[in-house]
């Protein structure tokens, strides 16, 4: 079951190199807009479920850790009838995902800044269609694959916030970040469907995957299902 807790570890970075004027340009003038307010504690004590009117009840899907925001913005020109939501900690890739809105001319989707789970506290239950998880910080150290998403605390968020028959889709080229997968994901409400090395028909490629691709770590795609 998810309980939310007040305060949790948060691990990886959130700043990087420094910011191109441009960039600072887009955090200031397009990200209060685009960010989902009421996810943070400070906005929202009691932890209540947030207003989705925004996006006028389409369908809602999420990205889990959008990186630079490549796949964000191709699923949001690819699928106007849907609303996406961004979650991602990092705020050099948050400015590149505003940049890319902007060339984009896209509308249909939101940001949040931040930690998922606190995004998972507050989204109604069973308000989302379909996840994506791709190229998940890997966490390489034996004493560190607690941090990674494919873990109880972070999967009962996601279980919980997905309708039933919700799709889950899983991109990584770690092959022990697969195993981890294939261990807990089922465990936390939800059925393999397919997996292997062919990506989705609307798969875009990556920043992180060309970078696995030329580091010669083949890509892996794992397709899941919420369990009703």
């Amino acid at each position: 079951m998810y309980d939310p807790v007040e305060r949790r570890n948060f691990y990886g970075r959130v700043h990087g190199k420094t910011l191109r004027a441009s960039q600072k340009t887009y955090l200031e003038e397009d990200l209060g807009r685009l960010s989902l307010p009421g996810v943070v504690r400070d906005e929202n004590p009691d932890r209540a479920p947030i207003d989705l009117t925004r996006f006028g009840g389409k369908p809602l899907w999420l990205e889990i850790g959008f990186g630079g925001g490549e796949h964000l913005v191709h699923m949001a020109a690819t699928y106007p009838e849907i609303g996406i939501i961004g979650c991602e900690p990092f705020v050099n890739g948050i400015a590149m995902l505003l940049g890319k809105i902007r060339a984009a001319g896209v509308e249909n989707l939101a940001i949040h800044p931040g930690d998922v789970r606190d995004l998972f506290d507050v989204l109604p239950a069973a308000s989302i269609a379909k996840a994506f998880l791709n190229y998940p910080d890997p966490w390489p150290k034996a004493r560190h694959h607690r941090r990674r998403f494919v873990t109880p605390d972070y999967l009962a968020g996601l279980a919980r916030v997905l309708q039933p028959g919700a799709e889950f889709r899983v991109a990584t080229d770690i092959p022990d970040y697969v195993r981890q997968t294939l261990e807990e994901v089922p465990q936390a409400g939800f059925t393999l469907l397919d997996q292997g090395d062919q990506p989705w028909s609307d798969w875009i490629s990556t920043r992180y995957e060309q970078k696995a691709l030329r580091e010669g770590r083949p890509p892996h795609y794992l397709t899941f299902r919420r369990n009703a």
